[in-house]
Protein backbone atom coordinates (compact mmCIF):
# COMPACT_ATOMS: atom_id res chain seq x y z
CA UNK A 1 0.00 0.00 0.00
CA UNK A 2 1.37 3.18 -1.15
CA UNK A 3 1.40 6.38 0.40
CA UNK A 4 2.19 10.35 0.17
CA UNK A 5 3.74 11.99 2.99
CA UNK A 6 5.10 15.48 2.70
CA UNK A 7 7.95 16.52 5.45
CA UNK A 8 9.10 19.91 4.81
CA UNK A 9 10.84 21.42 1.71
CA UNK A 10 13.54 18.43 0.75
CA UNK A 11 10.84 15.83 1.05
CA UNK A 12 8.20 17.50 -0.95
CA UNK A 13 6.33 15.49 -3.65
CA UNK A 14 8.21 13.07 -2.43
CA UNK A 15 5.78 9.16 -2.57
CA UNK A 16 6.27 6.80 0.22
CA UNK A 17 6.19 3.08 0.00
CA UNK A 18 4.60 1.87 3.13
CA UNK A 19 3.94 -1.98 3.83
CA UNK A 20 0.84 -2.95 5.80
CA UNK A 21 0.08 -6.39 7.28
CA UNK A 22 -2.48 -8.53 5.58
CA UNK A 23 -5.78 -8.79 6.31
CA UNK A 24 -5.36 -12.42 7.12
CA UNK A 25 -2.54 -11.94 9.37
CA UNK A 26 -4.35 -9.34 11.24
CA UNK A 27 -7.54 -10.64 11.96
CA UNK A 28 -5.30 -13.72 13.19
CA UNK A 29 -3.41 -11.51 15.33
CA UNK A 30 -6.75 -9.51 16.35
CA UNK A 31 -8.92 -12.87 17.45
CA UNK A 32 -6.06 -14.17 19.59
CA UNK A 33 -5.98 -10.65 21.48
CA UNK A 34 -9.77 -10.60 22.21
CA UNK A 35 -9.54 -14.45 22.89
CA UNK A 36 -6.45 -13.21 25.68
CA UNK A 37 -4.66 -16.12 23.88
CA UNK A 38 -0.63 -16.36 25.05
CA UNK A 39 2.35 -17.47 23.07
CA UNK A 40 3.54 -20.53 23.99
CA UNK A 41 6.58 -19.74 22.36
CA UNK A 42 7.14 -16.37 24.38
CA UNK A 43 9.16 -16.67 27.36
CA UNK A 44 7.59 -16.29 30.87
CA UNK A 45 9.03 -14.85 33.55
CA UNK A 46 8.47 -17.12 35.81
CA UNK A 47 10.76 -19.60 34.02
CA UNK A 48 13.65 -16.79 34.58
CA UNK A 49 17.10 -18.93 35.50
CA UNK A 50 19.34 -16.89 38.02
CA UNK A 51 22.92 -17.45 39.64
CA UNK A 52 20.94 -16.60 42.99
CA UNK A 53 17.77 -18.41 42.76
CA UNK A 54 16.15 -16.89 46.01
CA UNK A 55 17.07 -13.32 45.46
CA UNK A 56 15.12 -11.35 43.00
CA UNK A 57 12.23 -13.75 42.67
CA UNK A 58 9.41 -12.98 40.45
CA UNK A 59 6.66 -10.90 41.76
CA UNK A 60 3.38 -9.43 40.70
CA UNK A 61 4.65 -6.12 41.15
CA UNK A 62 8.46 -6.84 40.08
CA UNK A 63 7.70 -9.47 37.41
CA UNK A 64 11.94 -10.72 36.47
CA UNK A 65 12.51 -9.23 33.30
CA UNK A 66 11.13 -5.75 34.84
CA UNK A 67 13.84 -6.28 37.57
CA UNK A 68 16.63 -7.00 35.01
CA UNK A 69 15.82 -3.56 33.04
CA UNK A 70 15.52 -1.72 36.50
CA UNK A 71 19.27 -3.44 37.40
CA UNK A 72 20.95 -2.58 33.77
CA UNK A 73 19.81 0.75 33.71
CA UNK A 74 20.95 1.34 36.78
CA UNK A 75 24.25 0.01 36.72
CA UNK A 76 27.25 2.90 36.97
CA UNK A 77 28.30 2.44 32.97
CA UNK A 78 24.75 2.82 31.42
CA UNK A 79 24.90 6.64 31.52
CA UNK A 80 28.08 6.21 29.30
CA UNK A 81 26.34 4.93 26.54
CA UNK A 82 26.18 8.93 25.77
CA UNK A 83 29.42 9.76 25.00
CA UNK A 84 30.34 6.31 22.94
CA UNK A 85 31.05 6.15 19.17
CA UNK A 86 28.16 4.45 16.85
CA UNK A 87 30.14 4.86 13.79
CA UNK A 88 31.32 8.30 13.62
CA UNK A 89 34.06 9.47 15.60
CA UNK A 90 35.68 12.49 16.63
CA UNK A 91 32.44 14.95 15.67
CA UNK A 92 31.24 17.34 18.02
CA UNK A 93 27.89 17.04 16.22
CA UNK A 94 24.58 16.33 18.06
CA UNK A 95 22.88 14.81 15.20
CA UNK A 96 24.89 11.77 14.27
CA UNK A 97 23.87 8.91 16.63
CA UNK A 98 25.85 7.91 19.64
CA UNK A 99 25.61 4.86 21.28
CA UNK A 100 22.78 5.75 23.71
CA UNK A 101 20.71 6.07 20.78
CA UNK A 102 21.22 3.26 18.71
CA UNK A 103 20.37 1.19 22.08
CA UNK A 104 16.95 2.70 22.42
CA UNK A 105 16.48 2.23 19.07
CA UNK A 106 16.73 -1.33 19.10
CA UNK A 107 14.68 -1.74 22.08
CA UNK A 108 12.15 0.42 20.00
CA UNK A 109 12.19 -2.07 17.00
CA UNK A 110 12.13 -5.15 18.94
CA UNK A 111 9.44 -4.51 21.35
CA UNK A 112 7.36 -2.98 18.36
CA UNK A 113 8.20 -6.90 16.74
CA UNK A 114 7.28 -8.81 20.15
CA UNK A 115 4.27 -7.08 21.03
CA UNK A 116 2.66 -8.16 17.59
CA UNK A 117 3.97 -11.32 17.62
CA UNK A 118 2.80 -11.74 21.61
CA UNK A 119 6.47 -12.11 23.42
CA UNK A 120 8.10 -11.20 26.70
CA UNK A 121 8.30 -7.30 26.23
CA UNK A 122 10.25 -6.82 29.41
CA UNK A 123 13.04 -9.28 28.39
CA UNK A 124 13.18 -7.69 24.75
CA UNK A 125 13.98 -4.68 26.62
CA UNK A 126 16.32 -5.91 28.83
CA UNK A 127 18.29 -7.50 26.40
CA UNK A 128 18.41 -4.56 24.17
CA UNK A 129 19.48 -1.95 26.39
CA UNK A 130 22.21 -4.25 27.90
CA UNK A 131 23.53 -5.48 24.71
CA UNK A 132 26.23 -2.35 24.22
CA UNK A 133 27.12 -1.71 27.76
CA UNK A 134 30.75 -3.31 27.20
CA UNK A 135 31.33 -1.75 24.35
CA UNK A 136 34.43 0.22 23.81
CA UNK A 137 35.17 4.16 23.14
CA UNK A 138 35.72 4.60 19.45
CA UNK A 139 33.23 1.98 18.57
CA UNK A 140 34.46 -1.14 16.37
CA UNK A 141 37.71 0.13 15.59
CA UNK A 142 38.46 0.27 19.45
CA UNK A 143 37.11 -2.70 20.08
CA UNK A 144 39.34 -4.38 17.58
CA UNK A 145 42.46 -2.65 19.33
CA UNK A 146 41.67 -3.62 22.45
CA UNK A 147 41.42 -7.38 21.59
CA UNK A 148 44.51 -6.85 19.62
CA UNK A 149 46.21 -5.50 22.80
CA UNK A 150 44.80 -7.86 24.99
CA UNK A 151 45.07 -11.06 22.45
CA UNK A 152 49.07 -10.01 22.47
CA UNK A 153 48.77 -9.92 26.46
CA UNK A 154 46.92 -13.11 27.46
CA UNK A 155 46.03 -15.18 24.35
CA UNK A 156 42.38 -14.05 24.57
CA UNK A 157 40.12 -11.95 22.53
CA UNK A 158 37.93 -8.97 23.28
CA UNK A 159 34.58 -8.72 22.04
CA UNK A 160 31.80 -6.22 23.07
CA UNK A 161 28.64 -8.41 23.21
CA UNK A 162 30.75 -10.93 25.74
CA UNK A 163 32.15 -7.90 27.60
CA UNK A 164 28.71 -6.56 28.15
CA UNK A 165 27.97 -9.83 29.54
CA UNK A 166 30.63 -9.80 32.06
CA UNK A 167 29.79 -6.12 33.34
CA UNK A 168 26.69 -7.21 34.15
CA UNK A 169 27.78 -10.28 35.65
CA UNK A 170 30.79 -10.51 36.74
CA UNK A 171 32.22 -6.97 37.16
CA UNK A 172 28.89 -5.89 38.96
CA UNK A 173 27.47 -9.38 39.95
CA UNK A 174 23.95 -8.07 39.75
CA UNK A 175 22.23 -11.65 39.20
CA UNK A 176 20.42 -10.88 35.99
CA UNK A 177 19.12 -13.44 34.39
CA UNK A 178 20.63 -16.29 32.08
CA UNK A 179 17.89 -15.51 29.29
CA UNK A 180 18.70 -11.80 29.84
CA UNK A 181 22.63 -12.22 29.55
CA UNK A 182 22.40 -14.86 26.55
CA UNK A 183 20.35 -12.66 24.60
CA UNK A 184 23.00 -10.06 24.92
CA UNK A 185 25.77 -12.46 24.47
CA UNK A 186 23.78 -13.74 21.16
CA UNK A 187 23.05 -10.11 20.09
CA UNK A 188 25.61 -10.18 17.05
CA UNK A 189 24.11 -7.95 14.35
CA UNK A 190 27.29 -7.80 12.04
CA UNK A 191 25.95 -11.96 11.33
CA UNK A 192 22.05 -11.98 9.61
CA UNK A 193 19.87 -15.07 9.10
CA UNK A 194 16.81 -15.90 7.12
CA UNK A 195 15.69 -17.37 9.84
CA UNK A 196 16.65 -17.66 13.53
CA UNK A 197 15.85 -20.75 15.21
CA UNK A 198 15.92 -20.29 19.30
CA UNK A 199 18.93 -23.42 21.23
CA UNK A 200 17.27 -23.53 24.08
CA UNK A 201 19.04 -24.26 27.28
CA UNK A 202 18.43 -23.54 31.08
CA UNK A 203 21.65 -23.54 33.27
CA UNK A 204 24.54 -21.43 33.87
CA UNK A 205 26.88 -24.29 33.16
CA UNK A 206 26.21 -23.76 29.58
CA UNK A 207 26.15 -20.33 29.19
CA UNK A 208 29.96 -20.19 30.89
CA UNK A 209 30.92 -22.31 28.50
CA UNK A 210 29.50 -20.74 25.71
CA UNK A 211 31.34 -17.37 27.27
CA UNK A 212 34.84 -19.19 27.99
CA UNK A 213 34.60 -20.00 23.81
CA UNK A 214 34.29 -16.83 22.56
CA UNK A 215 37.67 -15.78 24.31
CA UNK A 216 39.67 -18.60 22.82
CA UNK A 217 37.82 -18.68 19.25
CA UNK A 218 36.21 -16.32 16.87
CA UNK A 219 34.02 -18.95 15.55
CA UNK A 220 31.97 -19.71 18.71
CA UNK A 221 31.12 -15.73 18.39
CA UNK A 222 29.82 -16.40 14.99
CA UNK A 223 27.83 -19.81 16.17
CA UNK A 224 26.55 -17.86 18.70
CA UNK A 225 22.11 -18.25 18.55
CA UNK A 226 19.89 -16.84 21.33
CA UNK A 227 18.09 -19.31 23.55
CA UNK A 228 14.77 -17.71 23.48
CA UNK A 229 12.31 -15.85 20.72
CA UNK A 230 13.44 -12.76 22.09
CA UNK A 231 16.70 -13.04 21.86
CA UNK A 232 16.04 -13.69 18.44
CA UNK A 233 14.15 -10.63 17.99
CA UNK A 234 16.75 -8.26 19.21
CA UNK A 235 19.22 -9.92 17.04
CA UNK A 236 17.76 -8.78 14.06
CA UNK A 237 16.58 -5.37 15.18
CA UNK A 238 20.23 -4.40 16.07
CA UNK A 239 21.04 -4.81 12.29
CA UNK A 240 17.76 -2.45 11.39
CA UNK A 241 18.51 0.03 13.89
CA UNK A 242 22.05 0.68 12.45
CA UNK A 243 21.31 -0.12 8.33
CA UNK A 244 19.66 2.93 7.65
CA UNK A 245 20.80 5.21 10.67
CA UNK A 246 24.37 5.15 9.30
CA UNK A 247 23.16 5.79 6.07
CA UNK A 248 21.43 8.96 7.31
CA UNK A 249 24.87 9.79 9.59
CA UNK A 250 26.98 9.68 6.76
CA UNK A 251 24.84 11.35 4.61
CA UNK A 252 25.19 14.49 7.31
CA UNK A 253 28.45 14.32 7.34
CA UNK A 254 28.61 14.27 3.30
CA UNK A 255 30.54 10.57 2.87
CA UNK A 256 27.75 9.79 0.89
CA UNK A 257 25.06 11.49 -0.96
CA UNK A 258 21.95 10.45 -2.64
CA UNK A 259 18.25 10.84 -2.21
CA UNK A 260 17.34 7.11 -1.85
CA UNK A 261 19.47 5.41 1.05
CA UNK A 262 18.15 2.31 -0.67
CA UNK A 263 17.42 1.10 -4.22
CA UNK A 264 15.51 -2.06 -3.80
CA UNK A 265 11.55 -3.09 -3.24
CA UNK A 266 11.91 -3.27 0.73
CA UNK A 267 12.19 0.35 0.76
CA UNK A 268 14.49 3.45 -0.40
CA UNK A 269 14.39 5.29 3.29
CA UNK A 270 15.13 3.91 6.79
CA UNK A 271 11.86 4.72 7.56
CA UNK A 272 10.26 2.48 4.96
CA UNK A 273 12.84 -0.48 5.61
CA UNK A 274 12.20 -0.52 9.39
CA UNK A 275 8.26 -0.42 8.36
CA UNK A 276 8.80 -3.16 5.98
CA UNK A 277 10.96 -5.44 7.92
CA UNK A 278 8.45 -5.27 10.37
CA UNK A 279 5.82 -6.19 8.25
CA UNK A 280 7.68 -9.16 6.71
CA UNK A 281 8.51 -10.38 10.00
CA UNK A 282 5.65 -10.40 11.54
CA UNK A 283 3.92 -12.19 8.72
CA UNK A 284 6.53 -14.86 8.23
CA UNK A 285 6.82 -15.73 12.13
CA UNK A 286 3.62 -15.49 14.04
CA UNK A 287 2.75 -18.18 15.66
CA UNK A 288 6.02 -20.13 15.23
CA UNK A 289 8.46 -21.26 17.29
CA UNK A 290 10.99 -19.48 15.46
CA UNK A 291 11.87 -15.76 13.57
CA UNK A 292 11.93 -15.71 9.82
CA UNK A 293 12.14 -13.18 6.74
CA UNK A 294 10.88 -13.75 3.24
CA UNK A 295 14.09 -14.94 1.04
CA UNK A 296 13.35 -11.07 -0.83
CA UNK A 297 14.02 -9.19 2.63
CA UNK A 298 16.97 -11.37 3.46
CA UNK A 299 18.60 -10.63 0.36
CA UNK A 300 17.73 -7.19 0.33
CA UNK A 301 19.33 -7.10 4.40
CA UNK A 302 22.67 -8.16 3.38
CA UNK A 303 22.76 -6.37 -0.17
CA UNK A 304 22.38 -2.98 2.30
CA UNK A 305 24.88 -4.71 4.71
CA UNK A 306 27.17 -5.20 2.20
CA UNK A 307 26.98 -1.67 0.75
CA UNK A 308 27.04 -0.24 4.19
CA UNK A 309 30.69 -1.52 4.37
CA UNK A 310 31.76 -0.78 0.79
CA UNK A 311 30.34 3.01 0.68
CA UNK A 312 30.93 3.79 4.94
CA UNK A 313 32.80 1.76 7.44
CA UNK A 314 35.81 1.01 5.31
CA UNK A 315 36.04 4.13 3.85
CA UNK A 316 35.71 6.15 6.90
CA UNK A 317 37.80 8.99 6.71
CA UNK A 318 38.76 8.82 10.36
CA UNK A 319 40.61 5.55 9.51
CA UNK A 320 44.54 7.12 8.99
CA UNK A 321 43.61 9.13 12.33
CA UNK A 322 43.15 5.74 14.22
CA UNK A 323 46.35 4.23 12.53
CA UNK A 324 48.06 6.87 13.16
CA UNK A 325 47.18 8.77 16.91
CA UNK A 326 44.53 6.81 18.24
CA UNK A 327 45.63 3.44 18.02
CA UNK A 328 49.08 4.17 19.65
CA UNK A 329 47.42 6.18 22.39
CA UNK A 330 45.63 2.81 23.15
CA UNK A 331 48.61 0.77 23.39
CA UNK A 332 50.91 3.32 25.63
CA UNK A 333 47.36 3.48 27.71
CA UNK A 334 47.24 -0.03 28.27
CA UNK A 335 50.70 -0.59 28.96
CA UNK A 336 50.78 2.34 31.37
CA UNK A 337 47.59 0.69 33.51
CA UNK A 338 48.48 -2.52 33.23
CA UNK A 339 52.25 -1.29 34.55
CA UNK A 340 50.63 0.48 37.31
CA UNK A 341 48.61 -2.14 38.90
CA UNK A 342 51.57 -4.81 38.44
CA UNK A 343 53.31 -2.20 40.91
CA UNK A 344 50.33 -1.45 43.03
CA UNK A 345 50.55 1.97 42.26
CA UNK A 346 47.82 2.99 44.63
CA UNK A 347 47.36 6.75 43.61
CA UNK A 348 47.21 5.45 40.06
CA UNK A 349 43.61 6.30 38.18
CA UNK A 350 42.99 2.44 37.94
CA UNK A 351 43.03 2.30 41.45
CA UNK A 352 40.86 5.64 42.51
CA UNK A 353 38.84 5.86 38.95
CA UNK A 354 38.08 2.43 38.26
CA UNK A 355 39.27 -0.44 41.28
CA UNK A 356 37.72 1.58 43.78
CA UNK A 357 34.65 2.58 42.00
CA UNK A 358 33.96 -0.80 41.04
CA UNK A 359 33.70 -1.93 44.45
CA UNK A 360 32.24 0.73 46.27
CA UNK A 361 28.97 -0.46 43.96
CA UNK A 362 29.76 -4.30 43.77
CA UNK A 363 30.14 -4.21 47.79
CA UNK A 364 26.20 -4.24 47.93
CA UNK A 365 26.22 -7.95 45.99
CA UNK A 366 29.57 -9.66 46.94
CA UNK A 367 32.07 -9.48 49.55
CA UNK A 368 34.91 -10.55 46.93
CA UNK A 369 37.13 -7.86 46.42
CA UNK A 370 37.20 -6.57 42.53
CA UNK A 371 41.50 -6.25 42.50
CA UNK A 372 41.78 -10.11 43.00
CA UNK A 373 40.42 -10.97 39.21
CA UNK A 374 42.88 -10.78 36.67
CA UNK A 375 45.47 -7.86 36.03
CA UNK A 376 44.81 -7.96 31.91
CA UNK A 377 40.92 -8.42 32.56
CA UNK A 378 41.49 -5.07 35.17
CA UNK A 379 42.96 -2.78 32.08
CA UNK A 380 40.20 -4.39 29.48
CA UNK A 381 36.89 -3.65 31.45
CA UNK A 382 38.74 -0.42 32.31
CA UNK A 383 39.38 0.84 28.80
CA UNK A 384 36.44 -0.67 27.46
CA UNK A 385 34.13 1.14 30.02
CA UNK A 386 35.36 4.35 28.92
CA UNK A 387 33.54 7.15 26.84
CA UNK A 388 35.26 8.29 23.95
CA UNK A 389 36.90 12.01 25.66
CA UNK A 390 37.39 9.87 28.40
CA UNK A 391 39.74 8.39 27.20
CA UNK A 392 41.45 11.22 25.35
CA UNK A 393 41.35 13.45 28.23
CA UNK A 394 43.14 10.39 30.29
CA UNK A 395 45.99 9.77 27.71
CA UNK A 396 46.51 13.88 27.90
CA UNK A 397 46.28 13.49 32.19
CA UNK A 398 48.75 10.38 31.82
CA UNK A 399 51.11 11.48 28.82
CA UNK A 400 51.32 15.62 29.02
CA UNK A 401 53.93 15.78 26.94
CA UNK A 402 52.72 12.67 24.71
CA UNK A 403 53.06 12.72 20.97
CA UNK A 404 49.58 11.74 20.13
CA UNK A 405 46.49 13.54 19.98
CA UNK A 406 43.24 14.16 18.47
CA UNK A 407 41.31 17.28 17.36
CA UNK A 408 37.50 16.87 17.02
CA UNK A 409 35.74 18.06 14.19
CA UNK A 410 33.54 21.00 15.51
CA UNK A 411 29.99 21.99 14.08
CA UNK A 412 31.24 25.00 11.87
Amino acid sequence: MKASLFIGKDMADKTFNYHQLGPEILEKIQSDIDAHKENPYAFKDSDAVRRNPEKDKNTFLRPAFSRDVDKIMNVPYFTRYSDKTQVFSLNKNDDISRRSYHVQLVSKIARNIGRMLNLNLNLIEAIALGHDIGHTPFGHAGERKLSELYKARTGKLFNHNIQSARVLDGIFPLNISLQTLDGIICHNGELELKEYRPCAYSDFEAFDKKMGACYEDKKAIDSLIPCTLEGCVVRISDILAYIGKDRQDAQRLGIISGDDMFSNTVGKTNAEILNNMTVNLVENSYGKDYLSMSEEFFAAISLAKKENYKQIYLLDSNNKIFDEQIFPMFEEVYEKLRRDLVDGKKDSVIFTHHIDYVNSYRGHYVETKYEESDIDDIVVDYIASMTDDYFVDLYRYLFPNGKYDVVYADYF
